[in-house]
């Protein structure tokens, strides 16, 4: 597909979803074309010690995700690349636009792993316009190989001490980039200032990187963080929130 932006997300990422929300924006205003591809977290962290390295529901959280991108790749095999978009939309409405659950029944690592259970995906598949079927692709990792892939050629696009989203804009020679992470939704005029302050700045041929690891949580409801709010600011690093000595 000859698209203006290759997105490469993990649905369980919520700085991804963010800034997919955003590009959303941009798409709709500049009428950009968007091919939403995969990248695992879980298989990017492949060979580290989550207990050593994350908070304790990480790893349920990132295999939750990798499950997920099994529906979506088996999804796109069968139902074309087109499909992606609206999958992607409900993946992560049902995720992070819902208020967190209050009532202590399911810890938080109980949680994230629902996100990679039949339970949880045929709803899903049911609003996106899909056969239900496709959630039988949870457990096949016959579909892990095109997911490495698929990772693999985003971190060949920006180096591979990055997380998600990866944005390729004007692939395949365009620029290419982390990121944005952000935590607040700008409104629409800012949405397309925002966008070409980013791709200017990659553009320069020196760029590196721009980086402080302070973040505010997303304004998204299940962060418990409202639109309009200001999500509580925590210290992030390797891709997680640092722990707490």
């Amino acid at each position: 597909m000859n698209a203006d932006i290759n997105f490469y997300f993990d649905p369980v990422c919520p700085f991804a979803w963010m800034t997919s929300k955003w590009v959303r924006q941009v798409q709709a205003q500049r009428e950009y074309t968007v091919d939403w591809r995969f990248i695992s977290l879980r298989l990017i962290n492949a060979t580290v010690d989550y207990d050593a390295q994350f908070p304790p529901e990480y790893e349920a959280g990132h295999t939750a995700g990798l499950r997920l991108l099994r529906v979506a790749a088996r999804a796109r095999a069968e139902h074309g690349r087109e499909s992606i978009a609206r999958l992607y939309e409900v993946f992560g409405t049902h995720i992070f636009e819902a208020a967190p659950d209050t009532d202590g029944q399911r810890s938080e690592a109980e949680v994230r792993e629902r996100r990679g259970t039949q339970e949880f995906v045929e709803p899903v598949l049911a609003q996106a316009g899909l056969p239900l079927e496709l959630a039988e692709a949870l457990d096949d990792d016959s579909w892990d190989w095109e997911i490495r892939q698929e990772t693999d050629e985003a971190l060949g696009l920006t180096g591979k001490d990055v997380g998600t989203p990866i944005i390729h804009f004007e692939p395949p020679a365009g620029v290419a980039f982390f990121g944005p992470v952000i935590s607040r939704l700008p409104d629409d005029q800012s949405a397309g200032e925002l966008w070409d302050h980013v791709v200017g700045l990659a553009r320069f041929p020196g760029f590196a990187e721009l980086k402080r690891s302070l973040r505010e949580r997303p304004q998204l409801p299940a962060l418990g963080v409202s639109s309009g709010a200001v999500g509580q600011q925590e210290d992030w690093h390797g891709g997680s929130r640092r722990q707490k000595k």
